[in-house]
């Protein structure tokens, strides 16, 4: 099963960089691959993590996607679990933490592991979603930079 996993220190506050990532439905502006994301359901647990469904279309070339996936905000732990629920995918887990540094500075990792369906698809998607993967951390870095400012 394909999997990637990177750790970033970026020069943003851990809540900023939460915030980022939480905020989903910014992503068809910056993430790779990423052309729609709706949020179908927002609920609040009695622990206070807030839950997400979300349906995020991705497309390259000639290929279009569309899946599922419910998104666990838990801000007080600083992780964010997102669980596949329809789609493409066999399985798609992906998980960022958020591990401050300092007040101006966040150590962010991100892992994913997803298999598709199908074989077809794998093989037609898979490097490309490899390589996509490998530029999400970039990416939400990038962000961070535009949406707060350049670190001093």
């Amino acid at each position: 099963m394909p999997q990637f996993e990177t750790t970033r220190r970026v020069k943003h506050g851990v809540d900023n960089m939460f915030d980022l990532v939480a905020d989903v439905t910014s992503y068809p502006r910056f993430v790779p691959l990423c052309k729609a994301l709706t949020v179908r359901r927002r609920d609040t647990l009695p622990d206070g993590r807030e839950v997400l469904v979300a349906e995020m279309t991705v497309a390259y070339k000639f290929i279009r996607e569309t899946f599922t996936s419910r998104v666990v905000l838990d801000r007080a732990n600083r992780i964010i679990d997102v669980t596949y629920l329809d789609g493409p995918f066999k399985e798609l887990f992906n998980r960022w933490t958020f591990t401050p540094v300092d007040e101006a500075t966040t150590d962010v990792h991100f892992s994913i592991r997803y298999e598709f369906k199908s074989r077809t698809l794998a093989a037609v998607m898979g490097q490309v979603f490899d390589h996509a993967f490998r530029r999400f951390a970039t990416a939400f870095e990038e962000r961070a930079d535009k949406v707060y400012g350049l670190p001093a």
